[in-house]
């Protein structure tokens, strides 16, 4: 499948500190990519250089075909968003906040904005900084996805949730359009696993492995010491990542 998003050689550091290291992987169109790895393995930070938050200190990386160094306001209007650290309008009622959403997007789905607001419960008429973290989250991905973006990007869009809120977000991507790409950076291994197609595992800012699910399973028989196994003959992410993990720090 063509790719949404590469990276070629991909660096950042932050003076001797290698945030990240020489990172190459490829985002499948129509795929659930999910990057994973423990809190500062490099993940957000990857986010930020394909963003053009921070520039990349080597290497390379392109966005819906376009070098991440020259995205601008059109390239930015086809991604969505949502961080679990996303700053939104405090002062605003929730109604408000899609009231100035809309003029901004050509392509609004008014059907869907009206489905997530009432899957998530958004109540209209309260303010957005007395919202719960779990509720502005839901309220950061309902503004998200209405405009149909080609590519979904969540940042640990799952961190302090209770089980409720997991399940409900969860359950929003399931049975998804197709045409939108998702990658999703998390260290929440047991709640993305339901929704990958493929993933890529970071650790200490270096890749351990990137490719399909199957692929995933694959590679876990060759592992030493080999993860643990269900009943299916599977491997969990969690598990395949903690050998992958421990093998790195033994090298």
């Amino acid at each position: 499948m063509p790719a949404i998003l590469e990276t070629h050689d991909l660096s950042k550091a932050y003076g001797p500190f290698g945030a990240l290291q020489s990172l190459s992987i490829s985002v499948p169109k129509g795929s659930v990519y999910a990057l994973m790895g423990a809190s500062g393995a490099g993940k957000t930070t990857t986010i930020k250089l394909l963003l053009n938050i921070v520039p990349p200190s080597a290497g390379t990386a392109s966005i819906l075909g376009v070098d991440s160094r020259d995205i601008g306001p059109d390239v930015l209007s086809r991604i969505g968003y949502v961080s679990e650290n996303q700053a939104l309008p405090a002062r605003l009622r929730v109604d408000q906040f899609f009231d100035y959403l809309r003029p901004c997007y050509p392509r609004w789905d008014f059907d869907l904005e009206r489905e997530l607001r009432t899957n998530f419960r958004l109540p209209p008429t309260r303010k957005i900084g007395a919202l719960s973290h779990g509720m502005r989250l839901k309220l950061a991905l309902a503004g998200a996805l209405p405009f149909r973006p080609e590519l979904l990007i969540l940042d640990e869009p799952l961190s302090g949730l209770d089980a409720l809120a997991r399940d409900e977000i969860i359950a929003s991507f399931i049975g998804r359009d197709r045409e939108m790409s998702i990658l999703i950076s998390s260290h929440e291994l047991d709640e993305v696993e339901r929704l990958a197609t493929h993933v890529a595992f970071l650790h200490e800012g270096r890749l351990l492995f990137q490719g399909s699910v199957a692929e995933l399973q694959e590679h876990a028989r060759s592992l030493q010491p080999p993860p643990m196994i269900d009943a299916a003959g599977r491997a969990s992410l969690r598990s395949v990542f903690i050998a992958m993990a421990k093998t790195a720090l033994h090298r």
